[in-house]
């Protein structure tokens, strides 16, 4: 499946994934949330937001980001500002 098909990525998500070497949706889930963000952030966009964060988890989850629960946004929030 092509990561623009997952829940909460399009295309411009897509290519940040694909230029880190992340080229399908089983990739990405087989790496995970934290990992591909941290891969982006280092070799494509230093600047990736919390929700591009929110937004790998609700895909790999296969949930929208909007239905993460409280516990699972602290915990990105955390890596987030770990991240910073």
């Amino acid at each position: 499946m092509k990561i623009s098909d997952m829940k909460n990525l399009g295309a411009i998500n897509e290519e940040k994934l694909n230029s880190v070497g992340i080229k399908s949706a089983e990739e990405l889930q087989s790496i995970g949330t934290e990992k591909a963000y941290l891969l982006v952030k280092d070799l494509v966009d230093d600047e990736a937001c919390l929700h591009f964060l929110y937004a790998l988890e609700g895909a790999i989850q296969d949930i929208p980001k909007k239905d993460l629960t409280d516990q699972q946004r602290t915990e990105l929030r955390k890596l987030y500002q770990r991240a910073k």
